[in-house]
């Protein structure tokens, strides 16, 4: 039986009747008592929605945007933002289903990601933010090649549409990778 990262998957962009099953995956990752399947759960920090179908619709609709999803067996299991921004590209609102977290599926991901980005809007980095205090989700993404930046900004404490805070020490901290283009030696043609 093969892993989630090497089963069959299909890239591509969500519309808007795939708004409602994304929410649902966004917030079971994340938020409640299905969040604890996996270990990208923030149950213990932040109480309430991640995201809302308004906030995951401008996603899906904004011109300088995607919301790539990727899906099993016809079955949404994975999606991430991919937003241009200038020389860089923002990635976020990324969700791997708890039941599949831990087997590559996510590193699966943001691999593509990364390389539509590069390749689809020749950018040079990815950017993405991350609450600091989520040392282990910060450490995977320092493993696959991002650097902290020490910059960051507030969370946005009053505005329930982000989730109620469980504590109050919350900051969201910069996160760089730079997208280097695969480089290949060309070899004369011998005979």
């Amino acid at each position: 039986m093969g892993t989630a990262a090497d089963t069959a998957l299909t890239f591509r962009d969500a519309t808007d009747a795939d708004v409602d099953a994304l929410v649902e995956l966004i917030e079971s990752a994340y938020r409640g008592e299905s969040s604890r399947t996996g270990w990208t759960t923030e149950a213990d920090i932040l109480h309430g929605q991640r995201t809302d179908r308004e906030a995951v619709l401008e996603v899906v609709e904004a011109p300088d945007s995607r919301l790539l999803t990727v899906e099993r067996e016809g079955r949404i299991v994975a999606c991430c933002q991919l937003e241009h921004r200038g020389e860089h590209a923002y990635f976020g609102m990324f969700a791997v289903s708890p039941a599949l977290q831990g087997a590559g599926l996510g590193r699966t991901v943001i691999a593509e990601a990364e390389r539509q980005a590069r390749e689809g809007w020749d950018v040079t980095e990815m950017h993405m933010t991350v609450i600091t205090v989520r040392e282990d989700l910060i450490a995977w993404y320092e493993r696959r090649g991002y650097r902290r930046t020490g910059k960051t900004a507030p969370f946005p404490y009053g505005d329930e549409r982000f989730g109620v805070p469980q504590r109050d020490d919350l900051e969201f901290e910069l996160l760089v990778k730079e997208l280097v283009r695969p480089s290949y030696t060309v070899r004369p043609l011998t005979q």
